[in-house]
């Protein structure tokens, strides 16, 4: 090829890849370990966080922290990769113009000194941020995708307020955690549009903080079934011997128990009764009748496993969604393809109403806890109905013997 047909081939390639989108970061705390470390240091560092290719194709143009600790690497990071940090959320998002002037927005409101409440959940203010970042979308009358790390909010009608908004001002939202995201052993997915009878989750920690990815890692599987995500009718949760007395004398979650327990690659020897101090299940009834329990077994084990029974099959479908421990957190990775996603296709991967309903879950289930483990009706979750696509979202292949991206 002559040198002027070349050079004429390679301008129309380039003119024809579409920019980098440009990204603002809002986050309350960026410190080693932190969520705004392993997301935005994907974007900054590249996928393995060694400063070498692969790296996401959108670029984080501007920083908003609300707190800064002893700890924190956000400034350093900033003046190592030249992205300001802005002194508001307005001013991240316009650049320090008048006007909007972002491609889109990660919100990550994890981590940082806040206070708890009487129900012991974290007081992470997602909600407050969400309104200020929405405010500019609104003053300058331009809407651009979102994701938001984790809960919609801590509190379930702050979080249904926050989808509210997304669809008056016809933005795509993402929302929830890398648990459902994560590679899985085995890589299997629930069936779609099968009816299933019953699930299981086990996983481990706080109530508030690992509740939220263990009835997640659950949702993720329970909206596949036929006909949809229905809406959950009521929510208990169990603690303590209570716990114990409900899987041994309710069979359906004990035979799923046992299987999804198979998969943990972390269980410790030992009566769980006794290596578990504080056993605790949350118990969800749907509209469709299925029955969920998701188990936080701290001292047992220490990853997410969950267990389906689907109607037809002789077996429960069941797999271990795992998490890597330690840089560059594989899982990570996997959620930042899904957020790439959102902001290349303008679309959403999977809905936002399955982070709505699994905070809402755990909110209610953390009102039963204060009420004296009482079964609560929700009717507010009753109404939230969705259809997942059919394409699944997990990573499939996990990280290699370096620990980096396969």
């Amino acid at each position: 090829m002559k040198r002027r047909a070349f050079l004429a081939t390679a301008a129309a390639a380039w003119a024809a890849e579409p920019l980098p989108k440009r990204i603002a970061a809002i986050i309350t705390e960026y410190r080693p370990g932190s969520h705004a470390d392993v997301i935005i240091g994907k974007y900054l560092e590249g996928f393995n966080q060694d400063e070498r290719p692969p790296y996401p194709r959108s670029k984080i143009v501007s920083m908003f922290l609300e707190q800064f600790p002893d700890k924190d690497i956000s400034r350093e990071r900033a003046r190592k990769f030249n992205v300001p940090i802005y002194r508001t959320v307005a001013d991240a998002l316009t650049l320090g113009t008048d006007s909007l002037a972002v491609d889109g927005v990660i919100l990550i409101g994890e981590h940082g000194d806040y206070p708890f409440n009487d129900k012991e959940q974290h007081l992470y203010p997602r909600f407050e941020m969400f309104l200020k970042i929405t405010d500019v979308f609104r003053q300058s009358r331009r809407s651009v995708p979102l994701f938001n790390d984790k809960h919609l909010s801590w509190n379930f009608r702050q979080a249904n307020r926050m989808v509210e908004i997304s669809r008056e001002l016809k933005f795509p939202m993402l929302a929830g955690s890398s648990v459902p995201v994560a590679y899985r052993k085995p890589a299997i997915d629930a069936p779609w549009g099968e009816k299933q009878r019953h699930a299981v989750a086990i996983s481990y920690s706080g109530l508030d903080i690992y509740g939220f990815h263990v009835l997640e890692a659950l949702q993720a599987m329970t909206e596949r079934r036929a006909g949809g995500e229905t809406g959950v009718k009521s929510v208990q949760c169990l603690e303590g011997e209570a716990c114990w007395q409900f899987l041994d004398a309710t069979p359906w979650a004990k035979r799923l128990f046992d299987q999804a327990i198979s998969h943990s690659e972390t269980r410790k020897p030992g009566d769980l009764k006794t290596l578990v101090k504080s056993p605790a299940v949350f118990v969800v009834e749907s509209n469709d009748g299925l029955l969920s329990a998701a188990f936080l077994l701290t001292g047992a084990l220490e990853d997410f496993t969950v267990a389906l029974d689907v109607v037809g099959r002789a077996k429960p479908i069941s797999t271990l969604m795992n998490l890597q421990d330690g840089r560059p957190h594989h899982h990570f990775g996997c959620l930042v393809q899904r957020i790439e996603e959102l902001f290349a296709t303008g679309k959403s991967p999977y809905p936002v109403e399955r982070t709505l309903l699994t905070s809402g879950i755990l909110d209610f289930a953390l009102e039963s806890r204060i009420q004296g483990h009482k079964k609560l009706d929700t009717p507010a979750l009753a109404r939230i109905r969705y259809q997942t696509p059919r394409t699944s979202n997990f990573c499939q292949s996990a990280w290699g013997p370096d620990g980096k991206r396969l």
